[in-house]
């Protein structure tokens, strides 16, 4: 495995803004949490992954622990070993809708369900900074798709 450089700092903006500062996996917002987050390797550099634009994503701190070097998983439905979100191949939309509540990611698809299930996207402490986080009007994030009814 190569050396790991440090990620540049234009890189860095880059995937941020692509991202609109939310993390590309359970949609949180940078902008309102105490910590930056992580600029993720999609394609682990331990699996040959690399340092580009289109290999990196924003992550939350827990989605990049919980990932780790994955790029698959068994969905819990149908046991089949499929591949975790990616979001530069995948449309968010696509795989994940809010419950009606807006406080619950629900998969659509087996990329969704099993990213749900991998990543933890409805642990405890993210749901209750959800639901503040809606008391005020700043979740969940535009243009995310919400289920009409529970």
């Amino acid at each position: 495995m190569p050396a790991r450089r440090p990620i540049s700092e234009t890189i860095q903006y880059q995937v941020r803004q692509r991202a609109n500062l939310l993390c590309e996996y359970c949609h949180a917002s940078e902008q309102w949490q105490y910590v930056t987050f992580t600029i993720e390797h999609i394609i682990p550099l331990a699996k040959n992954g690399a340092d580009t634009l289109d290999n990196l994503a924003l992550a939350c701190f827990h989605c990049n622990r919980k990932k780790s070097d994955r790029m698959t998983a068994i969905d819990p439905q149908s046991d089949a070993e499929v591949p975790l979100f990616n979001p530069r191949q995948d449309n968010w939309s696509n795989h994940f809708i809010w419950s009606a509540d807006g406080l619950f990611i629900i998969g659509l698809t087996p990329v969704g369900r099993t990213t749900v299930t991998v990543l933890a996207l409805n642990r405890e402490r993210v749901i209750n900074i959800r639901a503040a986080d809606k008391a005020v009007g700043r979740h969940p994030p535009p243009g995310d798709p919400i289920q009409l009814e529970n």
